[in-house]
């Protein structure tokens, strides 16, 4: 068991971190009355120009990102950490999860990055099938891996998230951190408040979602929300399951769009 840390200790960890990745500017509104040493440290002021080019970029990559996605389909999302290296364990369940989507009919569809975003489009890609990555732009650069057949770039995590969700009838949702957390939680919410499906949500990997489930019960006992109400939910360690489940909820007409992937002879990366 873990010894608890000393009080403080959790918040000097946390400042040491934000040493290394930097401060974000935080903006006041113009003709605030803060003293120029202040205004030196928050680097900029909020300006309606500013809001407006602002908001100019965020439809400009709403457009791009439709643009590039409008004819996918059908379609299903794969979030997960992208800390798991090439033979760990929730690397190779990622994989098998890409090959699975493929062979049922599936286009892939992930964050584009490494770890289980990079397996899951290299079982796709290794089993013939159409692999997508919708890569974020980060500071210490992420780029995409090099098993997505199309890769799209966002500068924003909202209209990313957009589009991980919008364009998908179902999601495997493998080990991994906040980032995967929020996915999850966001495609959770939409679906139980009918904005979107209803999609089956399948999370993969018993032990590591024991928490989350066990946490889900309390939750269904303190009255936030009825057991029934996240009936699309799922946890299985079997990726054909998982799958299997995605194929069963779909409607009878969306099923016969799949087009199941053929197959590689040779399963290598592209390039």
């Amino acid at each position: 068991m873990v010894a608890p840390r000393a009080p403080g200790d959790w918040e000097r960890g946390w400042q040491r971190t934000w040493k290394k990745l930097g401060f974000v500017p935080y903006e006041l509104p113009e003709g605030d009355s803060a003293e120029h040493e202040e205004r030196e440290f928050l680097t900029r002021a909020r300006t309606v120009d500013g809001e407006r080019a602002r908001l100019s970029r965020i439809s400009d990559e709403f457009e791009r990102g439709f643009r590039a996605l409008a004819r996918l389909g059908p379609a299903v999302t794969v979030f997960g950490s992208a800390r798991f290296p090439a033979g760990h364990r929730y690397y190779e369940l990622a994989r098998a999860v890409g090959r699975e989507l493929a062979r049922a009919g599936f286009v892939t569809i992930t964050g584009g990055g490494p770890g289980v975003m990079e397996a899951a489009n290299r079982g796709a890609h290794e089993a013939g099938g159409p692999s997508y990555g919708l890569n974020i732009l980060l500071p210490h650069e992420q780029a995409a891996n090099p098993y997505v057949d199309h890769s799209v770039e966002f500068r924003y995590f909202f209209v990313r998230k957009v589009m991980l969700v919008k364009y998908s009838c179902g999601y495997v949702v493998l080990p991994g951190g906040l980032g995967t957390l929020d996915e999850l939680f966001e495609a959770a919410t939409l679906i139980q408040c009918g904005k979107i499906g209803p999609f089956p949500l399948v999370l993969v990997g018993n032990r590591f979602w024991d928490g989350l489930r066990r946490f889900g019960r309390f939750m269904v006992r303190e009255g936030v929300f009825a057991a029934e109400e996240l009936g699309f939910g799922h946890v299985t360690d079997s990726p054909r399951d998982a799958v299997d489940r995605i194929v069963r909820a779909l409607p009878p007409a969306l099923r016969k769009r799949l087009r199941p992937a053929k197959g590689t002879a040779s399963g290598q990366r592209k390039g």
